[in-house]
């Protein structure tokens, strides 16, 4: 059986020297480095924020354990799913004039358009919502939405930083590490932070999305390619016959003797540290990832119920609602899995970077080619994930949070599209700590501004925050002599989505 332990407790084993254990290596490899092995040990243990100052921040009873934020990546249009808006199909096809200069991303004014769907009451609250998130209607009195979100920038890049990170530029932490950071791990054989993105690509900006930024380098999200043939890669050595035992153990000897220099000369230089942790867990995950990962036990029910469809080989060329049900399916029931095992956070991506034919959410060209087969794709496994957490008793710890990076015009791009709309969009949130059956916040009689005062991301971040027993304001690191964090200077809790 491969010796999974840390290389640098196997390359001293194999000298024959006795095994160091981690905190000894990081000590004689430099002074500085055992107290962040120290904040790392304590880390694991949930110790982090009264061990190490400026970071103590869970000062709340925390409501919820873990996280799962659902992307909708490229805009996806508030107007057609959950913001009904009457005044637009009264008005459908006359010119659209909200009474003052509208600022659009690559289109002329167009006429007013009515959403291609109807919508319709749901649940107790009443809720309105589309024929096209049918599946999330039988759940509306768990969900809570805010529909007087607005955005800094109509840029995707931006955009999407913006809601993943707090920030419009690149180089800041995703706010699934600052959760790990300031909780730590629920587990020691799987990443505190993972993120399983669209199987056809990345989203804008890729990796920066959820980067650990200045953090330490453990708090990045861990990418699962669901489906894949290997889900994570490089964990696990590529089979040739050039790889030996023999080999593998004088090249993890080497780079043994590398780090101890490296970190010798640079003490206090925390990025050594955060390599030494990945492979550690790496080792772990060798045994636990395949387990997690693998849906074949799951009763055939179940898996009917996310939309997974394991009998259709050959997909057809256009988008249709069944492949994003399969596609999205298997990422939402692995969130499921992971969070039974103690991920802290699972951020789950619909839709890829721009390219044609479109596989993501921003219309332009024709809002029902492209939403249509989108959101029954997603509203079906969704709804049976919440479904299924409810069941298990995980719904009561965790928050799911469902955002995109900006809405969609009231008015047509062409005659069938929508351009963007940075001033006016949608989130929704239920779970743990969160009121059901509520609206906060409304938008105007077009959905194009907020009726009355807005809503940021910051605000959002505040109340996940909140929800994890997090005070926002205390959850910093200092870097580059700025303390900062997640929602920089900004963020109130919005206390009518708390329970």
């Amino acid at each position: 059986m491969r010796n999974l332990s840390p290389f640098h407790r196997r390359a001293a084993a194999s000298a024959g020297a006795p095994p160091l254990s981690r905190r000894e290596f990081l000590f004689r490899s430099g002074g500085g480095l055992g107290g962040i092995a120290l904040a790392g040990l304590l880390g694991g243990e949930n110790l982090l924020a009264s061990a190490v100052p400026g970071t103590s921040s869970q000062v709340f009873p925390p409501k919820a354990k873990r996280v799962i934020q659902l992307f909708m990546a490229g805009a996806a249009s508030h107007v057609d799913m959950w913001d009904h808006k009457p005044e637009l199909e009264k008005r459908h096809g006359r010119k659209w004039d909200p009474g003052e200069k509208v600022e659009l991303f690559q289109s002329d004014l167009g006429n007013t358009f009515a959403s291609p769907w109807k919508f319709k009451p749901y649940g107790q609250s009443g809720k309105m919502m589309s024929e096209i998130v049918a599946p999330l209607g039988p759940l509306a009195d768990d969900m809570a939405f805010v529909h007087n979100l607005v955005s800094k920038s109509g840029v995707h890049s931006q955009a999407t930083l913006l809601q993943s990170t707090g920030f419009v530029t690149p180089g800041f932490p995703g706010m699934g590490a600052w959760v790990s950071y300031g909780l730590g791990s629920l587990n020691e054989s799987l990443p505190a932070f993972v993120v399983l993105p669209d199987r056809r690509g990345f989203p804008s900006n890729g990796q920066k999305n959820w980067d650990s930024g200045f953090l330490p380098g453990q708090h990045q999200g861990t990418i699962v390619q669901v489906g894949a043939e290997n889900p994570i890669a490089d964990l696990f050595p590529p089979q040739r016959e050039f790889i030996t035992t023999g080999g593998e153990t004088a090249g993890l000897a080497m780079m043994n003797r590398l780090n101890q220099a490296h970190a010798a000369e640079r003490p206090g230089d925390s990025r050594l540290e955060a390599r030494i942790r990945s492979y550690e867990l790496a080792a772990k995950m060798q045994l636990a990832a395949p387990e997690a990962f693998d849906l074949s036990k799951e009763p055939a029910k179940l898996l009917e119920e996310y939309g997974i469809d394991n009998s259709t080989k050959t997909w057809p060329t256009a988008i249709n609602a069944a492949e994003e049900a399969d596609l999205m399916g298997r990422k939402c029931l692995t969130a499921r899995r992971l969070l039974e095992r103690g991920v802290r956070f699972v951020q789950i991506w619909s839709g890829c970077d721009n390219g044609f034919p479109r596989r993501n959410w921003d219309s332009h060209e024709d809002i029902a080619r492209d939403h249509g087969p989108l959101s029954l794709g997603m509203a079906k496994p969704v709804a049976a994930l919440i479904q299924d957490l409810k069941q298990r008793g995980l719904l009561d710890e965790t928050i799911i949070l469902w955002t995109t990076e900006f809405g969609r015009m009231p008015c047509a791009q062409g005659s069938l599209g929508r351009d963007h709309n940075p001033f006016c969009f949608t989130n929704w949130l239920c779970g743990a700590g969160i009121q059901g059956g509520v609206t906060t916040g409304e938008s105007d009689v077009w959905g194009y501004k907020p009726a009355a005062e807005s809503v940021e991301v910051y605000d959002i971040h505040a109340t996940i925050l909140r929800l994890l027993g997090i005070d926002h304001t205390r959850l910093v690191f200092r870097h580059n002599g700025i303390d900062r964090r997640l929602t920089d200077v900004h963020g109130h809790v919005i206390e009518k989505l708390m329970a």
